[in-house]
């Protein structure tokens, strides 16, 4: 499917059941990510915990597309959580990543809540880097 195809419901809804698959943790969110080219096309899918117990959603989507060489310059990832402005498993943050990688839209349906830190959200950063978010509640 391409995005043009799909709204952005319907691709949350694909969004929140990829995160059904997250190994349950405690204290941690379960997160479902997809990734679509500047095309609109999907490109990879990603959900937290997918390749190892600190892996995030669209960290993961943007691996397998990035090993897959695939270029996702331009394109869209939609999120059922707001990606991350800071980690504490990793040095970098989803939102770094999403704005390394070129990626021009984010779409996702529910805020990160400030649970683990109290400090600019992954949006504050996206669109501080000149990307488009779009917070589509479900």
């Amino acid at each position: 499917h391409t995005m043009e195809q799909l709204n952005y419901l319907e691709v949350l809804i694909r969004a929140v059941e990829l995160s059904k698959f997250c190994p349950p943790k405690p204290q941690v969110f379960c997160v479902g990510a997809i990734l679509f080219n500047a095309k609109g096309e999907e490109v990879a899918t990603g959900y937290s915990r997918e390749t190892d117990a600190v892996s995030h959603a669209e960290e993961i989507a943007i691996l397998k597309a990035k090993k897959d060489g695939t270029d996702i310059r331009g394109g869209t990832i939609v999120c059922s959580l707001e990606p991350c402005g800071r980690r504490m498993s990793r040095p970098v943050a989803c939102a770094e990543l999403i704005i390394k990688a070129g990626i021009k839209r984010v779409v996702y349906a529910t805020f990160e809540p400030p649970v683990f830190f109290n400090e600019p959200t992954g949006t504050a950063k996206l669109e501080a880097a000149g990307i488009e978010v779009i917070h589509h509640p479900i």
